[in-house]
């Protein structure tokens, strides 16, 4: 077994990327390793056919992701956007392990990623003793990606200051990386594309400009309507995240994420399920990603501290982290959840008494 902590999607699942590429005998766009019709079956799951099962890696409508896609078979960018914890950055990455075959080319934005975090670098040892060459030019993912005709990932694109994202705009339009101080430029190879994401609910937001925006096809990644998705979603992480952290998976878990989905989405609706009672939303998103989180919080703590009993203790101070952003007001919302509907849940009063214990 490897001893690293998480390996990319295309080393984790590369038997399956494998068993695609034996039996894909569709037209592909120039430098893809698989069919756009393959990708799309990598990405939702099924069997090859030779018989290889393809475990769904997004669960969710399969247009959204024909669409993403459709999108990147194109020369126009692709934008995922939706609130934190709708998969964005596990489609990217998946995405480009399917398409490319490389899903590390990354630019992880924020405020204070720079040009040279897009464009290029120097080698400044070389610089002095060499001047400008491309000896002592040091290359960026995006610019890897151009010369390679790969895929280049954009990790919370609105992260970043506007000034620097419309460094974009002429690798966009043009598919050309201009290199002023070589009198020269980089030309995209076939296959060259970007994969972004973005969401507009953290704060330090900046907004993308009318001309980056119409260079990208946006395609939004919901969170769960359906109960039972979210339920599956989870269950299938967390079980892969406690094989790969060599953490006991009890077999209570499904009854516990149960129980946890209930609460983040009456929180997050603002109403029980039934919509008898209306509650009062906390400032967090309560995101399926978060839900993951909680459950594998939960996990730990009931193996190492619970003698791997998975039970309300173990998770409840997980749950208390998730749901209490603000001190203050999340506070007295979640002790209005927990009087007005958990208290009198028999099957809650657990869930109610530890997380009481906690506030």
């Amino acid at each position: 077994m490897s001893d690293i902590l998480r390996q990319p999607a295309e080393v984790i699942y590369q038997a399956e990327l494998d068993a695609l590429k034996a039996d894909d005998h569709g037209a592909k766009p120039e430098n893809w390793q698989l069919s756009p019709q393959s990708v799309v079956t990598y990405l939702m799951g099924g069997t090859t056919a030779s018989g290889v099962v393809i475990s769904p890696k997004y669960i969710g409508q399969r247009r959204i992701i024909e669409t993403a896609v459709a999108t990147l078979a194109t020369d126009r960018a692709l934008l995922l956007l939706g609130v934190p914890g709708t998969a964005k950055s596990w489609v990217s990455e998946h995405l480009a392990a399917a398409i490319c075959g490389v899903s590390t080319q990354v630019i992880q934005c924020t405020a204070g990623t720079d040009e040279q975090q897009i464009r290029y670098g120097w080698n400044y040892a070389q610089l002095l003793a060499k001047g400008p060459s491309r000896e002592a030019l040091v290359p960026t993912p995006l610019y890897r990606a151009m010369e390679n005709g790969s895929l280049c990932r954009l990790e919370e694109l609105t992260r970043m200051g506007s000034d620097v994202q419309d460094t974009l705009i002429t690798v966009l339009s043009e598919k050309m990386l201009p290199v002023p101080e070589l009198n020269d430029a980089i030309y995209a190879r076939r296959g060259f594309n970007i994969i972004a994401t973005a969401n507009n609910r953290d704060k330090g937001v900046n907004e993308l400009s009318s001309a980056l925006k119409r260079r990208f096809n946006v395609v939004v990644l919901p969170l769960p309507d359906d109960m039972d998705q979210e339920i599956d979603i989870i269950s299938r992480r967390v079980s892969e995240m406690s094989r790969d952290l060599q953490i006991p998976h009890p077999k209570n878990a499904a009854e516990e994420i149960k129980k946890v989905v209930t609460m983040f989405r009456e929180l997050r609706s603002g109403s029980t399920l039934d919509g008898k009672v209306a509650l009062k939303v906390p400032s967090g998103n309560l995101s399926t990603a978060e839900a993951i989180a909680v459950m594998v919080g939960g996990l730990s703590q009931a193996a190492w501290f619970h003698q791997g009993n998975l039970n309300a203790q173990a998770i409840g101070a997980n749950l208390l982290g998730a749901i209490v952003k603000d001190p203050v007001q999340d506070k007295l919302v979640l002790e209005e959840y927990l009087e007005t509907v958990l208290k009198k849940r028999a099957d809650f009063s657990d869930y109610y008494h530890s997380i009481n214990e906690l506030l």
